[in-house]
């Protein structure tokens, strides 16, 4: 049985090393293009081309999966079936049709629900308790293929996209080595997905980041953990940016007033009226520094009660 592995971040690689280390014939994996990563822009393989050079697999790493070549090339190394995890290119019919017993997809969410490039932070950011992962064919829409098989995964009160992507890896991996031996003996039972019922999660953009204090402060905190370590939600202070990494909802209603207000600022941290609530900062990361405690950050600078957050510059 030969599979042909698609998938870039480390999402994706608990799925490829479940495959090896289960005795499946991986023939190749294809994964992103090297990028430029850090302020010293150092070229970067991606975790799944890493993972497979160490177990001796081939990799392929076409800049456009949509290219003729890029599908003459997957056609040619005779897939029975390609396996994709967070690939991040939609793949053309050309190779789609490629493999005679089709492609599959570990998707990290509960379809129909959050289709798209960022289920995982998007779930987490709409304060979602529960998610989870789905294996589906692959069609030519955007998630939209017939399911396979799904497994529910909690959302705890405290997790990241972080922490939820490492559950979300390890269950993706689960379900598929349950999943395979149905879809390989040809008994697998795909249901088509209730397009009623259908939401999206695109790509995160800089709006996302962007922290809106007059949305509430849970609203804002689930924000902030949907963002982490990825990204980091951010604010204006004095001008400049001003990245939130760990932050929560003050026990107390304290302050009042402006959504953006400094309620209080101490030993304790930052206290920031939101449209509903206070919201404590617990984690801070000022432009052209690392991050650090707000109790730290707030050493340093001069921060009385009233000053707004938001603007770009300090009280806009």
């Amino acid at each position: 049985m030969r599979i042909v592995f698609m998938g870039t971040p480390g999402f994706a690689v608990p799925s490829l090393h479940k495959l090896l280390d289960a005795g499946y014939e991986v023939v190749a994996v294809v994964s992103q293009p090297d990028r430029s990563k850090g302020r010293k822009k150092v070229l970067t393989p991606p975790p799944v081309k890493e993972a497979a050079l160490a177990r001796g697999i081939p990799v392929l790493q076409p800049a456009r999966m949509r290219n003729p070549e890029a599908a003459a090339e997957i056609a040619a190394l005779e897939p029975d079936l390609i396996v994709t995890a967070a690939y991040g290119q939609i793949l053309p019919k050309a190779v789609l049709d490629a493999p005679r017993l089709g492609c599959i997809n570990v998707h990290g969410s509960l379809l129909p629900k959050y289709r798209g490039g960022a289920p995982i932070q998007r779930a987490i950011m709409d304060g979602e308790r529960v998610t989870g992962i789905t294996i589906l064919y692959m069609a030519e829409g955007l998630d939209t293929g017939d399911m396979i098989s799904r497994m529910e995964v909690p959302i705890a009160p405290d997790d990241t996209s972080g922490t939820l992507f490492e559950k979300l890896s390890e269950a993706g991996a689960e379900l598929l080595m349950r999943t395979l031996p149905s879809i390989l003996d040809g008994t697998a039972q795909a249901v088509p997905q209730n397009e009623e019922e259908a939401t999206y999660a695109p790509n995160l953009t800089r709006e996302d980041e962007r922290i809106d204090w007059t949305r509430s402060a849970e609203t804002i905190r689930n924000q902030v953990r949907g963002l982490v370590p990825f990204a980091g939600a951010f604010t204006y202070w004095n001008g400049e940016v001003l990245k939130v990494w760990a932050c929560r909802a003050a026990a107390d209603k304290r302050g009042g007033g402006e959504p953006g207000k400094v309620a209080a600022a101490g030993p304790d941290g930052l206290f920031v009226q939101t449209g509903d609530g206070v919201l404590q900062l617990l984690d801070v990361q000022p432009a052209g520094k690392k991050a650090m405690p707000a109790a730290e950050w707030l050493k340093g600078v001069r921060l009385p009660e009233g000053t707004v957050l938001g603007g770009t510059t300090d009280g806009e």
